[in-house]
């Protein structure tokens, strides 16, 4: 697998998305959410989505230059329509929005719909983190094809609906949890089929119910939800609760609509602290706080406790020094989709 450096990653999912009709500052924003994502460790929301993404465009579910839209808004909400534009592009306006009106009134919230893939969810309540506030995001698939199955079923009938909260904190790296309520994100199964790998038992079913550690029996079959066989109960209850603040508070509603487009929703809140207590304060504290879980004496066979938002951190600064490792197969298609655009050359694909 070829190792680039981060810069040359970004620099190559601009020009590709560029050559595919998507706007300069947009082809920046898009590009830059993958690297990062690959730069914590989260591949599977990396580089690996670019082509996916422009397939997307090159059949109109995905709108480059799509406008945004304020539906309906007060000083501590708002509801936004991404009009089929990138959801890298409409979800980090959305929480910028929120962030300011928070900084204002001290708490907001907002609802997008009808927006692309927004990536790995944690990017959007960092944004918060960094301005001094509590940020939170959820997200569902709306109306697109669904790949959970809930507890007690084998049938897909719900999204990944992945969470994500971040705090501003003294410490190296953020405080920072984004999970999928299923047993494991989607895009970690196509990850591994991509790589030739096989999957821990308890992430999927295949077709006829029965778990399974090929990924590629994933067609047909379902994720299931996180807790796995023993206590999926748990997940399936999370990520009903994103079905209904994502989906059905945002509008969208559930199912499926029969013509498979992509349709993020996503719920966001931005928490200011000084509302509650001083910032500096706040911050030492969850530092500290980190500080007493990972004096925790390590258990048997462990390396010893992580904050939440340490292995991201831990991975970028070491990415971000060594270079990103991309699997051969994605690398080739970028290879390919290089050539479409006539800028192999000048993006070093030989």
């Amino acid at each position: 697998m070829p190792k680039i450096q981060a810069e040359k990653l970004r620099e190559i999912g601009r020009a590709l998305l560029i050559a595919n009709g998507v706007p300069d500052s947009e082809a920046a924003t898009v590009a830059r959410h993958v690297v990062n994502a690959n730069l914590a460790g989260h591949d599977s929301h990396g580089v690996i989505m670019l082509p996916n993404y422009i397939e997307r465009v090159r059949v109109g579910h995905i709108v480059p230059g799509a406008p945004f839209t304020i539906v309906q808004e007060s000083p501590t909400t708002t509801v936004v329509d991404g009009n089929w534009g990138f959801g890298y592009v409409t979800n980090e306006k959305a929480m910028a929005l929120t962030i300011e009106k928070a900084e204002k009134s001290n708490i907001a919230a907002c609802t997008v719909f009808r927006q692309g893939h927004v990536g790995r969810l944690a990017s959007y309540p960092l944004m918060a983190a960094k301005a001094g506030m509590i940020g939170m995001a959820w997200a569902d698939s709306g109306r697109s094809p669904k790949g959970v199955a809930p507890y007690g079923g084998r049938e897909a009938r719900l999204g990944t609906n992945p969470w994500a909260i971040a705090v501003p904190s003294d410490l190296e790296g953020p405080m920072c949890m984004d999970f999928a309520t299923s047993a494991v994100a989607m895009g970690k199964v196509k990850l591994a089929e991509a790589r030739g790998q096989e999957i821990p038992l308890g992430w999927v079913v295949d077709k006829d119910g029965e778990l399974t550690t090929d990924p590629a029996k994933i067609k047909g079959g379902a994720l299931l939800p996180l807790g796995g066989p023993g206590e999926g109960y748990k997940g399936t209850a999370l990520a009903a609760m994103g079905e209904i603040f994502c989906g059905i508070l945002t509008g969208l509603g559930f199912g499926v609509e029969p013509s498979g487009r992509h349709n993020d929703g996503c719920f966001l809140i931005a928490i200011k602290v000084e509302a509650f207590r001083p910032l500096l304060t706040f911050r030492k504290e969850v530092a500290d706080f980190a500080h007493y879980l990972k004096d925790t004496p390590p258990a048997k066979g462990s390396k010893g406790v992580l904050y939440p938002g340490e292995v991201e951190h831990m991975a970028e600064k070491q990415r971000a020094a060594e270079g990103i490792e991309i699997e051969d197969a994605t690398w080739k298609k970028l290879g390919a989709l290089a050539k479409e655009g006539g800028i192999a050359d000048k993006l070093g694909f030989s």
